[in-house]
């Protein structure tokens, strides 16, 4: 037996085929390696190598029938044939190909499938990009709306021209991945060369002298591009993950968007496709001429459509399915594809549902004898049952709540959103995280629940929390935003008029009527948070003071009016320059604004103060008098403050704000109109760093 034939028969003993770890793992224990040397040639942590080889073991020695370890298993099987039942067991595998010919609906869908959807024109677009010399297409949308089973379709369109391919999941990184610049650009390279089967000569290209970026982009031109005699199709999935590290992901991208740019210079960078795919927007301090997020071609996924959602059912055997039933399971799910496939996979594949594996022996509803009466009964069955505990659902549904609960900021919005009858107005990050999550709409400044699932489960779960529930908050948050509004004394079955009514006034209590921002209570309490999370993290926080230059005066010359709709303008534009769901953004004062930045260093928040100041210069709102002498600029401006911290025991936010209100005091006195940064560190010493 081979290598590649055990491989073979762990695939076709198996639901779903081992992973590329996995595979490593296994053709590198087999050539003698230990597990600190195969942990040091993939770039793996040498602990999650070992503990995924311990999972392997068991793997093999079910499939296989007798114990297999790392010390036997090639002594075992190198000089025993494959039985006559294994060879079967291999060419039926083979026949099938490499994806079951029904997938449970938590996998990508195979290019083969018979239950991938197209959403035109998306496939075609990407296909025709995919074709362009040294192109890129970016792929966003929330989780499981059909990314990745968007992907493996265009990198088969990609196969068919003979193309190379890598498909790179970045979640799929170890955190030793991530501890610093060098060590990701060697990861990442390392992988390239894996996928492409070339030897890793990552020492005779990086030189410490040049840097990581240079070293990785002299490695991918000279060793991998050049030596492809086609193009290749660079997937990378999941690259949201890179945005948790701010200091590797504002290099990394824009070597990104270098290595695309190239191919308009140097021929051999043609050969690369670029192809991104990430849930949430980025925000990290790049110029417009650095990010990868401003260029080629964008897609975002929309949802179902009723006929779709009437093909779909029709390929999963449910010729029943009429346009009043259509209705009733997107009245109840709307057209997300996930909620979708999962209800029609369990009305066609029942036991399936319950066992995944059982695939191979549950023929499709076509096939079974079960009248139209009984399909149209577990129909409405499932959608009775959808946003219970004994629903289809059940999982996915707690796994979402788990992330909602995880964030008492996130927890209270999405509350709000739940228990009204129209939509209800947002802290603009909070309901820019709840859609990035697929929970939420967004229409204007409203946000609604994406579909009824989401409305009645998170109704029940989040609004009739009882009192024991409410006593492990205030003891988890020592300073809860709450301030009192679920007392302790509070019974435990809430009439719901008057939960409505409390979180009524919770929106009241937290957001400014005038500009749609949170307020300073909000503020005071977020800071709170935040600074005991980058305490304990130790990261850097950042705080941007903004102050609109001689406001009060712009008042007087035009009156209240006006100088209402000059807030309200100035917030939406300072609004656009915080895109990050972490991030905040104040009316702190009358004519002042706060932006918190979580885990942003001083540059960082510098590179947004500017965008910021420059920003609402744009809008070019007009301050003209001579009766108060003129002013410097005949646009209304802003003076900016920045501070930043990485805290300390025993240190207080409120330092982190008297740095800010210290360097806009400075900006004003030294002319207005202009950025100055103070370090937590020496607060006493602003320093102007832009006007």
């Amino acid at each position: 037996m081979t290598i590649d034939e055990l491989i073979q028969l762990l695939n076709a003993g198996h639901p779903t085929p081992i992973t590329t770890l996995q595979e490593l793992i296994l053709r590198h224990a087999w050539e003698g390696k230990t597990y600190a040397v195969i942990a040091q040639e993939a770039f793996y942590g040498a602990e999650r190598v070992r503990k995924v080889a311990a999972g392997l073991w068991v793997l093999a020695s079910d499939v296989l029938g007798e114990p297999i370890s790392k010390a036997n298993f090639r002594k075992l099987l190198e000089h025993r044939p494959l039985t006559p039942a294994q060879q079967q067991s291999i060419r039926s595998y083979s026949s099938l190909g490499s994806v079951p010919t029904l997938e449970f609906p938590d996998s990508p869908l195979a290019p083969d499938s018979g239950f991938y959807i197209p959403r035109p024109p998306i496939e075609d677009l990407a296909y025709a990009k995919l074709l362009e010399p040294g192109s890129l297409i970016r792929i966003k949308a929330p989780r499981k709306m059909g990314k990745s089973s968007l992907i493996l379709n265009i990198l088969d369109r990609a196969a068919q021209e003979n193309y190379q391919m890598i498909h790179l999941d970045l979640g799929q990184a170890d955190n030793t991945a991530f501890s610093s610049l060098d060590r990701f650009l060697r990861w990442f390279c390392a992988n390239l060369s894996r996928e492409l089967q070339l030897s890793p000569k990552l020492n005779e290209y990086w030189d410490e002298d040049i840097g990581s970026k240079v070293s990785c982009t002299i490695y991918m031109q000279a060793h991998l591009l050049t030596q492809l005699p086609t193009p290749l199709v660079l997937a990378l999935t999941e690259i949201d993950r890179v945005f948790e590290y701010p200091e590797i992901a504002k290099e990394f991208l824009p070597l990104l968007r270098f290595w695309h740019e190239q191919a308009r210079k140097t021929e051999v960078w043609q050969k690369l496709r670029l192809i991104v795919s990430y849930s949430t927007e980025v925000y990290i301090p790049l110029n417009l001429n650095q990010s990868p997020f401003n260029i080629g071609l964008p897609l975002t996924l929309p949802p179902f459509t009723p006929d779709q959602v009437s093909e779909l059912a029709r390929r999963y055997g449910l010729a029943w399915f009429s346009q009043i039933d259509t209705e009733q399971l997107m009245g109840i799910v709307g057209g997300h594809p996930y909620l979708i496939q999962l209800a029609l996979h369990h009305l066609a594949f029942p036991q399936h549902s319950l066992n995944p594996t059982s695939i191979m022996f549950m023929p499709p509803a076509k096939d079974r004898t079960e009248t139209w009466e009984q399909q149209r009964q577990r129909l409405q069955d499932l959608l009775h049952q959808a946003p219970t505990e004994a629903g289809v659902y059940n999982d996915h549904l707690r796994r979402m709540l788990s992330m909602i609960q995880s964030n008492s900021y996130l927890r209270l919005a999405l509350q709000q959103v739940v228990s009204s009858d129209q939509g209800v107005s947002l802290e603009p990050t909070l309901a820019y995280k709840l859609n990035s999550l697929g929970l939420v709409n967004l229409d204007g400044n409203y946000t609604m629940p994406s579909c009824q699932l989401y409305a009645i489960y998170f109704r029940n779960q989040l609004l009739q929390s009882d009192r024991t529930s409410a006593l492990m908050e205030i003891e988890l948050e020592p300073e809860p935003i709450l301030n009192g509004l679920y007392p302790v004394s509070e019974p435990s079955h809430q009439p719901e008029q008057l939960k409505k009514e409390n979180l009524e006034l919770l929106q009241i209590c937290n957001l400014d009527e005038l500009t749609q921002l949170a307020n300073k209570r909000y503020f005071d309490n977020y800071i709170k948070l935040e600074w005991r999370r980058a305490l304990r993290d130790q990261t850097c926080l950042s705080a941007i003071l903004a102050d609109i230059d001689f406001f009060k005066i712009y008042n007087a010359i035009y009156g209240h009016p006006a100088g209402d709709s000059c807030l309200q303008q100035i917030a939406q534009s300072i609004r656009a320059c915080v895109n990050r769901p972490d991030d905040l953004v104040t009316r702190y004062g009358g004519e002042e604004f706060m932006i918190l930045l979580p885990r942003t260093d001083v540059a960082g928040a510098v590179c947004v103060a500017e965008r910021v100041r420059e920003q609402v210069k744009a809008l070019g709102i007009d301050i003209k008098s001579y009766k108060f002498g003129g002013f410097p600029e005949e646009v209304v401006t802003v003076s900016v403050g920045v501070a930043s911290a990485i805290p300390k025991i025993g240190d207080s936010y409120a330092t982190l704000v008297q740095s800010a209100e210290r360097a806009l005091q400075e900006s004003k006195r030294k002319g207005r109109n202009r950025v100055t940064v103070t370090h937590y560190q020496a607060a006493q010493e602003p320093v102007k760093v832009s006007s």
